[in-house]
Order: structure tokens, then sequence, then C-alpha cells
């Protein structure tokens, strides 16, 4: 069985409760290269599962097989593409991975559907660079829109670490806490 087998249905909203362990999608752009597939990608996930989460991390879990455009069989792009939005679309939230500047843009639209699907989503950078101009924010605005314009940074997490702190969003919603801002609450 593969693990997008193991994903509870598509569109099922699954309310957090205590004891559960919930589905995230990790959307990046670190499993394009070698070196971070191999080396920073399992650290994340390894945090991540640590803090309480089942974690579908797409280059491993969507088998996507070929690991270069060269060797994909035609039609490979659109097929990914379909595959990653099933798979946010099964899993009870984002966390994703902010890092560059500007971050992956692949990440950056499965972070869209996330919140476009009122889903929990949770920023996770580590690069120190800042990539706007606005008064707080260290990326573009659209990325905070599914976070509440007061205690965003409760959502944002800047070390490997700092996702497993009982204090910030993510590890009051593995316990159980709806942690939507109430305008991604309604219907």
């Amino acid at each position: 069985m593969s693990k997008m087998d193991s994903l509870p249905p598509a569109d099922v909203v699954r309310a957090p409760e205590p004891g559960w362990r919930p589905w995230v999608y990790l959307a990046s752009g670190l499993g394009f290269s070698a070196r971070e597939r191999a080396l920073v990608l399992p650290e994340l996930v390894a945090a991540l599962e640590a803090a309480g989460l089942n974690v579908f991390e797409p280059f491993a879990d969507n088998n996507e097989g070929a690991k270069s455009a060269a060797t994909q069989a035609p039609g490979w792009a659109h097929r990914i593409g379909q595959a990653d939005v099933e798979g946010v679309r099964r899993c009870d939230a984002v966390v994703c991975c902010c890092n560059g500047n500007p971050p992956d843009e692949g990440a950056m639209v499965e972070l869209g559907i996330a919140i476009g699907l009122r889903k929990p989503t949770f920023l996770y950078r580590d690069d120190f660079r800042t990539c706007t101009k606005t008064e707080d924010y260290p990326l573009n605005l659209m990325c905070f829109v599914g976070l509440p314009q007061d205690g965003w940074r409760d959502y944002f997490y800047a070390s490997l670490a700092e996702l497993a702190d009982p204090k910030k969003a993510l590890a009051r919603w593995v316990a159980g806490e709806d942690v939507r801002p109430a305008a991604l609450r309604g219907a």
C-alpha cells in the first residue's frame, strides 16, 4: 500500500482531538536537489514526525519515481502536479518550507491550495534572508493569509527544534486544538 492510500479521504475535514496523529503535507522545493533530498529533507521530516505528525513528503511518497525530467515518461509534469494537489486535499494540514529567495513556486501553490481549502497552514523558514519589504513579514504577505494577523509568529518556525515548541500553534494543533483563524473556520 502506498502512503497516498494511507491518507484520509479527500476533502474530509478531520477535527483535531486529543491523541490524534494528523497528516501534514510537506510543501517544499527541497527534493529537487540530490544533496537537500539526502541531507536536509530527512531532518525536516524527522522533526515533524517527532512532533507527533504523520508526514506526506511528495518527493518520496507520490511515487514520482525518476529523479530527473529526462527519465520521466511523457505527461509526467501533469501527473506529478495532479498527485501533489491530491496529497494536499487529503492531508489535514500543510507545513510549507519557505526557504529561498523567493521560495519554491510549487510549494507556494500548494500552500495557496491549502489556504483555499481552509486547512491549517504552518510556515517553516530557517533561511535568514527576507523576501519582501512589508512592515513585519519576512515573506510575501500572501503566505500569511491563512494565519491570524495578530499571532502569526505562532505559526512560523525558524528552526527544527521550534517545530516541537508546545506554546506554538503546531504543537497545540497536534494536542487537539483547532488553531485555524476564525476566517478560515467557516464553510
